[in-house]
């Protein structure tokens, strides 16, 4: 059986679009399942995240160490947040999340062009 290729996700936050590849385990697979969605956006330092309903939080990597361009699922609140920069608990040039999260995925290229996306109110969140 062939590998199958990464599923990839479009994420787009005011004039900023991006794709995002997913790692294949079974809470990115949910979080596929689910979109499209659209929500309204939360900014927490150079973080995005917002609600995706009904999406199981499998754990299977709960961690707090997170890097620029890294996609998680925050299960407690059933939020997908988009680190892009430093976070309020930053030390350094990492982004410190608030909480364990399970990083589901990776953005394709510069993260950091969310920059332009802060004070956006909306995000939405497609299959590639």
């Amino acid at each position: 059986m062939a590998d199958q290729a990464p599923q990839r996700i479009r994420i787009i936050v005011g004039p900023v679009k991006l794709e995002a590849e997913l790692k294949s385990n079974r809470t990115a697979n949910g979080v596929y399942a689910a979109l499209p969605v659209e929500a309204p956006v939360n900014m927490w330092g150079e973080e995005f995240y917002f609600n995706i309903p009904g999406v199981k939080d499998h754990r299977e990597m709960a961690t707090t160490q997170v890097k620029v361009g890294d996609v998680a699922f925050w299960g407690a609140g059933e939020m997908l947040a988009v680190f892009f920069g430093r976070t309020p608990m930053s030390m350094g040039p990492d982004p410190v999340p608030a909480d364990r999260v399970n990083v589901i995925g990776r953005i394709v290229g510069d993260a950091t062009v969310l920059r332009q996306a802060m004070g956006s109110t909306r995000i939405k969140v497609e299959r590639a």
